[in-house]
């Protein structure tokens, strides 16, 4: 594995004993330590000179801008979680369905959760982890493109690991593994583990008879309810009728279907 470590201050987090975990081919084998960026996700993804390998990852103690959807701001106590992006450049994994590798991201994201702390993980449309009805992770998938084809693409992750108190007002309130779990989680672990899951589910994505739509399905609790989706300054209510193949939010109002690209939901 090859390390580099950007502005070095206290390093807190073992590379170490990441490393003896990590059991990739591609993912994470480019690791670059920062103890602050701007935003992971601006960093790797603007930066095309200098992050070419595919599969590099960033993991941040602090971020200054770091954001969600929408430009949310994403507020993490510096070293207490995983702020980290994974940078997508291979033109194989490109080619296919973008919202794919967002729902592989969150799928693995709930996986690894549930592997290393038998914790029960709730998937909500389209890129947040739920534990017990709290966020305890996000998605956010930004991506570069060169004429109309998309050139690079990062995911950008924040866990929640040990961080139990949270400021400011929030949709879904906020927890942590820590917070579930009682004890301090292990960050080298989880990363490695995510990671880990992460690259089989990528793989499996270009397989045509994948199953990741259908696992991400399979964790969604808001399937079948009666949801607002609220997209800028409007909304709209209706049945949440299923995910079609392209990831899109099917939305059911009395006899007519929808298909919804985004948008904020909430089950009524």
């Amino acid at each position: 594995m090859l390390i580099f470590v950007l502005k070095t201050g206290i390093q807190l987090f073992d590379l170490e004993k990441f490393d003896l975990k990590l059991g990739t081919d591609t993912i994470g084998r480019n690791f670059i330590y920062a103890h602050e960026v701007s935003s992971t996700n601006n960093e790797l993804l603007n930066n095309p000179e200098y992050y070419k390998t595919h599969g590099s990852v960033l993991l941040a103690e602090k971020q200054t801008s770091g954001h969600g959807r929408k430009g949310r701001n994403w507020d993490s106590n510096e070293s207490m979680n995983l702020t980290f992006s994974i940078l997508i450049s291979n033109p194989k994994y490109l080619k296919q369905n973008i919202n794919l590798i967002n729902y592989a991201a969150s799928l693995s994201t709930a996986t690894s959760i549930e592997n290393l702390y038998q914790l029960r993980t709730e998937l909500k449309w389209p890129n947040d982890i739920l534990v017990n009805s709290k966020k305890v992770a996000g998605i956010l998938t930004e991506s570069l493109s060169q004429e109309s084809n998309i050139s690079r693409l990062v995911v950008g992750i924040g866990l929640n690991v040990n961080q139990i108190s949270f400021q400011g007002k929030f949709v879904i309130p906020p927890t942590s593994l820590k917070k579930e779990l009682g004890h301090i989680a292990d960050r080298e672990k989880t990363l490695a583990e995510l990671l880990n899951v992460f690259e089989e589910n990528l793989e499996s994505g270009l397989n045509p008879h994948n199953k990741i739509l259908e696992e991400w399905k399979s964790r969604c609790n808001m399937l079948g309810e009666r949801i607002t989706v609220h997209i800028d300054e409007t909304s709209k209510q209706g049945i949440f009728h299923d995910i079609d193949e392209k990831g899109f939010l099917v939305l059911r109002t009395d006899d007519k279907f929808e298909t919804l690209h985004l948008g904020d939901v909430h089950i009524i």
